[in-house]
């Protein structure tokens, strides 16, 4: 019987070798235990830009947030650590905001532009970036492992998103309210050799950057809360952003309910209760074209470290640990 064990050894050093080989490529992936992390956020997303706010001239960032406007975000992301203080994020996620003038209090201020002008807009916004975190406590950490960890961190990246704002129109034909596609009314003037401005992209780029935490109630498991705020590139994400145009234009680009919906959603003054009964005139105030539009969210977090030593694919690496010969 003994004769067979050298063989056996054979294919046991062998099967290790190859193990090892498997290992050692993985690891130079995965550089190291817990390295990869896969997690899902939701939280509400809240709106920054030309529609809705509160009294006064509109402000950028928190002072017009319109909180019963408020809708869901809901995404998905996938993080790699080269080491404890950086990561490295890949990030998808659905959400929808809303701006709307009505909401807007009464007042005897600035606030009456907005709310005489009467615009409103919803839109999808399906969103996709890169980013890198930077954990710098974890210099001060004075014991190993994660569990019980605190852990603050920043985080800037760069992507893309798509939207597609929306109106609500009030047909006049007796065919009801519904929301319809404001792109391509040109309520604006865009695209229209007229007026010289440019179509915009319902797709666009943007700067996530932002703070959060996380703790770890296990070595692979995590809770977290991070706000990030989105700086974009353009003034459209609620299609408003200029002056007033002639609306006798659209009929040169636009016909049937299209040109009817022009007509009803580039000025919306007549929806408003003892508002002044006439058309803007040419070139007045829309939008402001000096800040662009934004959004931002508060996301609760979760998160899973996939080749932690605790995982189940790091047990499952212990248990496949070669035997040892005596």
């Amino acid at each position: 019987m003994r004769t067979i064990v050298p063989g056996v050894r054979t294919l046991v050093v062998i099967a290790c070798g190859a193990l090892l080989s498997l290992s050692s490529k993985a690891q130079s992936i995965t550089t190291g235990n817990g390295k990869v992390e896969l997690g899902l956020g939701i939280g509400p997303m809240f709106f920054l830009g030309d529609l809705g706010g509160h009294s006064g001239t509109g402000k950028t960032f928190i002072k017009d947030v319109n909180v019963p406007l408020t809708k869901l975000s809901k995404g998905l992301y996938v993080n790699f650590y080269p080491a404890e203080w950086l990561g490295f994020r890949l990030a998808a996620n659905l959400s929808r905001i809303e701006g709307s003038d009505s909401i807007v209090k009464d007042g005897s201020g600035a606030e009456q532009f907005r709310k005489l002008r009467n615009l409103q807009f919803q839109s999808k916004v399906t969103e996709f970036y890169a980013a890198a975190e930077f954990y710098p406590t974890v210099f001060f950490e004075k014991y190993d492992g994660l569990q019980g960890k605190l852990r603050p961190y920043g985080v800037i990246g760069f992507g893309m998103f798509k939207f597609n704002p929306q109106g609500l129109y009030y047909d006049q034909n007796g065919g009801g309210a519904r929301w319809v596609d404001l792109q391509p009314l040109r309520l604006e003037g865009q695209g229209m050799r007229e007026t010289g401005r440019p179509e915009y992209s319902l797709t666009q780029y943007h700067i996530p950057m932002g703070f959060g935490a996380k703790y770890y109630v296990k070595e692979n498991f995590y809770v977290g809360l991070e706000v990030l705020h989105r700086k974009t590139f353009t003034d459209y994400i609620d299609d408003v952003s200029t002056t007033y145009i002639d609306n006798t234009l659209f009929q040169n680009y636009l016909t049937g309910d299209q040109l009817a919906m022009a007509n009803q959603l580039y000025y919306r003054e007549n929806f408003t209760p003892n508002a002044p009964a006439q058309r803007p005139g040419l070139n007045e105030q829309r939008g402001d074209p000096t800040e662009n539009d934004a959004f931002f969210s508060t996301m609760l977090r979760f998160g899973w470290r996939l080749n932690d030593n605790n995982s189940p694919m790091g047990r499952a690496a212990r248990q496949m640990r070669c035997p040892s010969f005596y």
